[in-house]
């Protein structure tokens, strides 16, 4: 699988990144035949956070053996100082290790929440200076995320960003215009971007959930791969985190390791296929786990 490099961290990471929320409930013997063939396929970096579930304690068994070819970025979406080393040392517990690569703030969405994080995120900047994390990041899933992703890097000096793309929301030309601009920051001052959400399709609505996702994902090999080239065909882009569900992630993964850039005509194809779709956002009105 293809590598790009994670901006100021320097690591080479795998285009697709393994998303931590896919092992939020599932068996040992699951786990470890996802962890592990991910591992085979090429990729070489790990997002988990101790709100996926019974994630850090299904996967941590993995992890010793693997840990020096393995780039982990773990996240809190603690507030107070406190409770974000409480995270952190929980994380570190579960997870068998001594120190993570990358420690983000995790779902920060808009400006009042990035008001509302400072603490939390000094608290995790001492942690990288105390070296029991490399690098500090940031983390946001709604539609504000952009516009406050840009304003924390002004505000505190993190090495990376993770925030969603996919060809619907890209459609929306205030979305799109925020995500530009952090983009272009993010491409000026060296700091990496991972992208999360790039197979989503539309909220579940009335439907019942069919995948361990909250919004309603695409399922037909063709649009995954879509999605995927999608994201990470957009300038500045390192990786994109792979689906909260271990029955898409092969198909993700799959789509990672074939990877071809998108042309703009494609691109414009893509948000146009789209466009009947209505945005997952908020999560506020459309979050489902049933």
């Amino acid at each position: 699988m293809e590598k790009r490099r994670l901006g100021r961290t320097g690591h080479e990471s795998s285009l697709a990144i393994l998303g931590g929320a896919a092992f939020a409930a599932c068996s040992t013997r699951e786990a470890e035949a996802a962890f592990y063939g991910a591992l085979e396929m090429g990729v070489n970096h790990l997002d988990i956070a101790p709100r996926y579930g019974d994630a850090e304690k299904i996967v941590g068994p993995c992890i010793p053996s693997v840990r020096k070819n393995l780039f982990i970025g773990c996240k809190t979406a603690e507030v107070t100082a406190d409770a974000v080393r409480s995270d952190l040392e929980t994380s570190l517990t579960r997870l068998g290790c001594d120190y993570l690569n990358l420690y983000q703030a995790h779902g920060v969405t808009d400006l009042n929440d990035l008001d509302n994080r400072a603490d939390a995120l000094e608290t995790i900047l001492k942690i990288k200076e105390e070296g029991i994390t490399q690098h500090a990041g940031i983390t946001g899933h709604d539609v504000g995320a952009p516009k406050a992703h840009l304003e924390a890097l002004k505000r505190y000096d993190l090495d990376t960003v993770m925030f969603p793309i996919y060809p619907r929301l890209w459609s929306d030309q205030e979305y799109r215009e925020d995500a530009e601009k952090l983009l272009s920051y993010c491409e000026n001052n060296d700091v990496g971007v991972q992208v999360i959400k790039s197979i989503a399709r539309e909220p579940w609505g009335a439907n019942i959930p069919s995948h361990r996702c909250w919004y309603k994902p695409e399922t037909e090999e063709r649009l995954i791969d879509q999605g995927v080239r999608f994201a990470l065909s957009s300038p500045g882009v390192t990786a994109i985190a792979s689906v909260g569900d271990l029955t898409l992630l092969p198909a993700v993964l799959k789509a990672a390791e074939n990877f071809s850039p998108m042309n703009e005509m494609e691109r414009s194809k893509a948000i146009q296929d789209s466009s009947d779709n209505q945005i997952i956002f908020p999560i506020s009105e459309h979050f489902r786990r049933d």
